[in-house]
Parts: structure tokens; sequence; C-alpha cells
């Protein structure tokens, strides 16, 4: 067997293997939303998952792979690819085009999760499933064929985002934020004087398990990305990878042991995955300390979000926003500031941080990206939650929302509790 052979199965195997790890994160997706919101809607969490994996994966193999893969047109969109066919020879990788597909599957997948949180509790089933079908068919497509692909004009200025800081987590976070906008507070969330009351987490270790997930499968996330088994970075962006999220936690337990006089759990959670979040562009680029420093930074800046979405009476249940839009912001211009040039050289003739010699320029392109691919995200999903809209409710009515989204709308309560029967009969109009 010839080398090229077994590089190009080592490559496969590899990228397969990753590939189920991020999908895996779904899981982590469906405990840590589940453990964050109220019992009453917990199997409604479990089902806009499957509306994820399902729709998802069927509309980006119909359209959106081509839209972001696609034969570049003018740097702006993709135009082959549709249903894997067509003029696919501009992606040169050792792996075959149906192992690519799966692997960017599992991405797209991820993104439409980060908005099904902040969404959580009050949006129409129906109008979801709609959404969903946008944000992978249209949506994160286009903006990541500006980045990634053979030709996007971002990508051709020289921007880095190794594994979606910018790409996945900023557009998936500032869509979260329009659509935690567009829909508005769940009913009792805000007081007439507009103070925030405190929604308890249903079941915080359930929380704590899927974050664990998460954290699991981030590894894939990163490292999976070198779509080489043979890639000798993949160490060093497990160790990143691993530091960030560690000091996300860290930093986070020490901030609101200082702010709050105790370690807030939902806090701490968030905080690891902020870490996860940052690191997630510069990965394969940045120093062992730096991915300290942006973990740290990110864990903090969750906290000060999170406040400031209440201040403002905008309601993101699970911290959608503060986890994602905002460590995602951080992690795309920390590559401007930070990128190594023994790491990063490859990319481009000087592509590398300011603090390392590199100049303004990837840092210029950094915030270009940023700003482009974050306010895509926003005014595309205001867009697609106003057209839909028009067809049928985005949200659950008054009824349906205090009875709990897993009777009102699914028809079963997630436990066999006695008080969820009786809202299940009173729903169907059974007399007792």
């Amino acid at each position: 067997m010839e080398l090229d052979q077994i590089i190009s199965g080592l490559d496969t195997i590899w990228v397969v293997l990753t590939a189920a790890m991020i999908l895996l994160m779904e899981g982590g997706f469906a405990l840590l939303e589940a453990g964050f919101v109220r019992q009453k809607n917990a199997v409604s969490i479990i089902m806009k998952v499957f509306v994820d994996i399902a729709f998802g994966a069927l509309a980006f193999y119909f359209v959106g792979f081509a839209l972001m893969y696609g034969k570049d047109v003018f740097g702006l969109i993709g135009t082959s690819g549709f249903l894997m066919g067509g003029d696919l020879s501009h992606i040169d990788l050792t792996i075959s085009h149906d192992t690519y597909w799966f692997f960017q599957c599992a991405f797209v997948i991820a993104v439409i999760s980060i908005v099904s949180g902040a969404v959580a509790e009050r949006i129409n089933f129906r109008a979801y499933i709609l959404f969903t079908i946008a944000m992978t068919a249209l949506i994160y497509p286009i903006a990541g064929h500006w980045v990634w692909s053979a030709g996007g004009w971002l990508g051709a200025l020289g921007m880095i985002d190794f594994a979606g800081s910018a790409v996945i987590h900023g557009l998936g976070g500032f869509s979260a934020l329009a659509a935690a906008i567009f829909i508005g507070p769940r009913i009792g969330k805000f007081a007439a004087n507009g103070t925030a009351n405190i929604v308890p987490p249903s079941n915080l270790p359930l929380a704590s398990v899927g974050a664990f997930i998460l954290w699991f499968g981030w590894f894939g996330f990163n490292a999976g990305s070198t779509l080489s088994a043979t890639n000798i970075s993949i160490g060093h962006i497990a160790v990143t990878t691993m530091l960030s999220a560690a000091a996300g936690g860290a930093s986070c337990i020490l901030f609101t042991m200082f702010r709050y006089r105790k370690a807030d759990p939902p806090m701490v959670i968030n905080g690891s995955l902020a870490g996860l979040v940052g690191i997630t562009a510069g990965c394969a680029f940045v120093s062992d300390w730096v991915a300290i420093i942006i973990g740290s930074i990110c864990g903090i800046a969750m906290v000060f979000a999170t406040e400031i979405l209440e201040k403002k009476r905008i309601d993101d249940p699970v911290g959608a926003f503060a986890v994602h839009g905002i460590s995602g912001s951080i992690g795309t211009i920390a590559v401007g500031l930070f990128a190594l040039p023994e790491l990063s050289g490859s990319v481009g003739q000087g592509n590398y941080g300011l603090f390392y010699g590199g100049g303004w320029n990837l840092l210029g392109v950094q915030l270009l990206g940023l700003i482009v691919v974050c306010t895509w995200g926003f005014a595309l999903t205001w867009l697609a939650l106003t057209l839909i809209k028009l067809i049928i409710p985005v949200r659950v009515s008054r009824d349906e929302e205090l009875i709990g989204l897993d009777v009102g709308i699914h028809g079963v309560p997630a436990y066999s509790q006695e008080h969820d029967f009786i809202n299940l009969q009173k729903l169907k109009g059974i007399s007792e």
C-alpha cells in the first residue's frame, strides 16, 4: 500500500471520529439547556435538539454545503455541490468529499444549537423548524463561505478563524441575541420596574454533565479542524483548548466569589464554556500562556455580559449570547494580537499578531471579519423570524407558555409527576 493511501485512510478515520465527537456535543447541549430551563420545558429542549440534527443535516446536504464550499463566485457564495453533486474539484484534501461534508455537517448543527437556548421556553416549535432550515441552509453557510471556502473574500484578506470563534460562535451568539430580542422575555422574567426575577434552573447536575460533554466534544471541534491525523499541531491544539477552558472556569469561580460572595454554579458552568469558545479561533496559533489569558478574560466577560443583558431586559435563559457571542468576539480579536509567527506564518505573509511584530493588518482583518459575520448573523436572523412570523406565530400562546411547552406543545411531561398529569388532562379538556 502506498504512503499516500495510508495517510488518506488515517485522515479519514481521524475526521470521522472527531466529527462524531462534535455530534455528541448535541447531547451536551440537550442536557445543559434542559438543566438550565424549568422542568416543564425539558422535553421541548430535547425536541429542538432533534430538529437541529434532523432538519439541519438535510438542509445542509441539499443546499447549505453548496453555498458554503461550492465553486466560488466573487468571493461571496458557492454555486456547486447541491446534494453533493457538481464540480467540487477545488476542494483538494486527503479525505473524500463525503468525509468533509460529514465533518462540516457537525459544525452547522452546533451553530443552530447555540440559538436554541436563547429562545428556550417560549418559541413555537413549528417556527423553530423553519428557522433551523434558514440557518443551516442559508445564514451560516454564506457567512462560512466568506471565511473558510476557497476564494471567500474574508479568507482572501487573511482572516484567521481556525475552528470558528467568529464563523460559528460569533455568528451563532449574535443570532441568539437577535432571536431573544425578537421573541421577547419569558412571562414573569422581569418585574414591572424592570428588575430581573430569578428563574431557578431545574437541574444543575444535569446542566453540569451537559457542560462536561461539550468540553469533551470541543477537542474534536478544535483538533479535528486540522483535517489530518498526521498534523503535529494536534497536541498543541488540545493543550490550548484545555488550558483556556480551565482558565475560564477558574476565573469565573474566583470572580463570582469576589462579586457575589459565593461561587455561582450556573456562571461557573458557562465560564468554562466561554473559555472553550474564546480559544476556538486561535487554538493552533497562540501559546499556552495566551490560551490561559484568553480563557480568563472570557470567563469574566461572560459574567458582565449576562448582567448587562438582564439590565436591558433581554431574556437569554442559558446565556447563549454571553458565552458564544462575547467570547467568540474576544477570541477572534485575540488572534490579531497574539498569533505567533512560527505557528501562523503558513497562513499568510506577515499574517501574525500585533504583539509579535505582525503590525496592524491581521488585527484589522479580524475586526472587519468579526463585525461582518456577527452583523450578518443578527440581521439575517431578524429577517428570517420576521418572514416566519408572516406565516405562523413565532411565540407560543400565553396559556401554552404558562402550562409549559412539554405538555402545551408536545403533549407529554418530562417527568411523570402528578401535577404534570393534571395539567395534561386540563389541556386536553379531559374531566376527572
